[in-house]
């Protein structure tokens, strides 16, 4: 009987939850998904900074900042520049480079060729994130490039002529969240080339741990030792707290050493959030620890699994402690700026925890109804098709997908004429007649995400509502894991 009733109470809340008006709009819809994944990943050329290799596709870009690090003497050329501009934030970088491999370590099996284009992207991170960390003994590098002047000026990033002053943390300023980011993306990266290549698997693990103990040792915001440098740019607002779970977490998956399990312990429980981010990384540790509650039937990560589903509870549209905005269109609507960050984010943890239940024959609840795996996936496959360009203005987000998508996108590389074009520099105030033009951009940066549409389901798509159209590496990275979860013809 109460196996009846309990199966009675499954069905009939996934009936409901799939006839929500949110959900039906969109069930028949099957974008390209493998066409996605495949443009999603290749955006990351588009803004890498340093020596670029011959391979390299996105060819309307050059080599920039091969003199990054040289006013501290080191090398700090590498990385990725994290949105439209033309610096180097470790912070939004390392955890850029944290859910690359979060998407590889879960999906990886399910990308077929562009396993190997998820691995150079993420290897083209941690070659940067690895120099940060080991070229000066007891300091940890976290950016290259003054971000209020460069926010000044409107220039390609092969033109720079702003200054790239080079930030650090150190024991006297302390940063333990971007050391904890930094150490995330380290050790779930050497997760990833365990198997590709263990010599730089081991290289990526050993630093982890080191900058791990570093941000553990001297404690304190990185956003109080740097304060302008990088407020209110990429500013830690949620503490550090949450990057000590997050990095902790990391280093517990890929070592397995009860040093880490006692470290979360130690910190306590943590905020509720209803939203998942750069800064904000409780929702992502409370997956992933809950993944030892769920897969290893570890009853000491109970608790995280709990978290987990609060959190879970708090996004689906039709449960009873939703704490989730969603358009009239069906999307996720968490802020103003940059929204779809935080719905790439929130959707890969929806796709990931629900494949985690899938494994293990799952179900919670929120309030009186039963929560099944594919609840969590529909709204997943809700949000990656409105991404994609199943909304009410049919306009596909991600750049160079679809038959209509943003073409005056908030990017100073793709606006301007590629440096094979117009070689001569532009200047710090050259570009700015082709930001305040209405011409579309001159180069394509496929794949990119940008920041998304407003309440009402509307994209402007101008150049200078740089919360709608500007795309960012971050955006792109959380999209890849259910991307490619989609690609291999999972669906609800």
């Amino acid at each position: 009987n109460q196996l009846l009733r309990l199966w009675t109470m499954t069905s009939l809340f996934f009936l409901v939850l799939l006839s929500s008006p949110l959900l039906t709009r969109n069930v028949e819809a099957n974008p390209n998904y493998r066409e996605a994944l495949s443009k999603s990943l290749l955006f990351f050329q588009g803004q890498r900074s340093g020596r670029l290799p011959r391979d390299q596709q996105v060819s309307w870009r050059a080599s920039s900042g091969l003199s990054d690090g040289s006013t501290a003497h080191v090398d700090l050329t590498g990385g990725y520049y994290d949105a439209g501009d033309n610096i180097k934030f470790n912070f939004p970088m390392a955890f850029t480079t944290t859910m690359l491999s979060w998407s590889t370590l879960e999906y990886g099996k399910r990308m077929g060729p562009e396993l190997k284009n998820a691995r150079e992207s993420i290897r083209w991170g941690t070659d940067y994130l690895l120099k940060c960390a080991r070229a000066t003994p007891g300091k940890l590098y976290v950016g290259v490039g003054d971000p209020n002047v460069d926010h000044k000026c409107w220039e390609r990033p092969e033109d720079m002529d702003t200054p790239r002053t080079v930030y650090s943390v150190s024991s006297s300023n302390p940063g333990s969240d971007v050391a904890a980011e930094t150490a995330a993306a380290l050790a779930a990266a050497s997760m990833v080339f365990r198997k590709a290549d263990p010599k730089y698997s081991r290289l990526l693990l050993a630093t982890a741990k080191n900058v791990m103990q570093f941000a553990i040792q001297y404690r304190g915001a990185y956003s109080d030792s740097l304060s302008s440098s990088v407020c209110p740019f990429y500013c830690s607002y949620s503490g550090y707290k949450d990057e000590l779970m997050w990095g902790a977490a990391w280093l517990l998956r890929a070592t397995n050493n009860p040093y880490y399990e006692n470290l979360i312990k130690s910190l306590g429980g943590g905020d509720q959030p209803d939203i998942f981010s750069w800064d904000n990384k409780y929702a992502g540790a409370y997956v992933l620890l809950s993944r030892r509650a769920l897969l290893n039937k570890d009853s000491n990560f109970e608790q995280y699994k709990q978290a987990a589903e609060n959190f879970m509870c708090k996004i689906l549209p039709n449960s009873p402690s939703s704490s989730t905005q969603y358009t009239q269109g069906g999307l996720m609507y968490k802020l103003p700026q940059s929204n779809l960050q935080y719905v790439t984010a929130i959707t890969f943890l929806l796709t990931t925890y629900a494949k985690y239940m899938k494994s293990t024959k799952h179900t919670f609840t929120c309030g009186n109804s039963v929560i099944v795996p594919d609840a969590l996936i529909s709204v997943s496959k809700q949000q990656v098709d409105y991404i994609l360009g199943e909304n009410p203005i049919k306009m596909s987000y991600m750049v160079g997908f679809g038959r209509s998508f943003p073409k005056r996108i908030h990017h100073r590389a793709s606006s301007l004429p590629s440096h094979a074009l117009l070689s001569k520099p532009l200047g710090c105030n050259g570009g700015f007649q082709s930001f305040y033009s209405q011409n579309p951009n001159p180069n394509v940066l496929t794949g990119a995400i940008v920041g998304g549409p407003n309440q009402s389901d509307g994209y402007p798509d101008q150049r200078d509502d740089y919360s709608h159209s500007e795309p960012a590496t971050y955006i792109n990275a959380a999209f890849v894991g259910p991307l490619a979860y989609f690609a291999a013809g999972r669906s609800a």
